[in-house]
């Protein structure tokens, strides 16, 4: 298969793909308070959303990324071409993702350069994507209130931005992966 992907001598990378839904309603995670006070954290009760879209390859730390309004084909188009975009001649990128509606379809648009390779159904912890979306979520976006979306997307983006290849390469790896090599 490596051979195929790969004419003329180019290089194939593996990347796993998900995305998340960051919302006005975040994650309460552990405090630190006094002894004997009760520990306080914000709650919020709106009810908006972004979407963070991810591929991460773990061996290098290497990722691209999207913040969007949903989670649709459309969308899901647009992430692919900027992934495609992202390659440097002659790569190909094997994308290993879930099967969400919005993955597949007649509507999908998938560049020459990427190959989507779905993982078996009901198998998150085979994608190291969402241990990402956990370390995100607890130590950047949790115990806070978020005014609006545009306060939000902000929020997801400095999330985002603050990732570095060492940190993504240690949260996402993965056993698995390590002897497959």
């Amino acid at each position: 298969m490596t051979d195929a992907l790969a004419p003329h001598g180019g290089t194939v990378r593996t990347l796993f793909m998900d995305e998340a839904r960051l919302g006005q309603q975040g994650t309460l995670t552990r405090v630190w308070a006094r002894t004997g006070s009760r520990p306080a954290a914000v709650k919020q009760t709106k009810y908006e959303w972004v979407y963070l879209y991810a591929a991460v390859e773990p061996s290098t730390g290497e990722s691209v990324a999207l913040l969007a309004p949903n989670a649709d084909t459309g969308t899901m188009n647009v992430f692919l071409k900027m992934l495609s975009a992202e390659l440097k001649p002659g790569e190909h990128a094997v994308l290993v993702l879930d099967g969400a509606g919005w993955h597949g379809g007649r509507k999908l648009r998938v560049p020459d350069n990427v190959t989507c390779l779905r993982l078996p159904p009901y198998s998150p912890e085979l994608n190291p994507v969402e241990n990402l979306w956990h370390y995100l979520r607890s130590h950047h976006l949790s115990n806070r209130a978020y005014r609006d979306y545009d306060h939000l997307l902000d929020a997801g983006s400095e999330a985002w931005r603050a990732l570095t290849p060492d940190v993504i390469r240690s949260v996402c790896r993965c056993p698995y992966l390590e002897r497959a090599e």
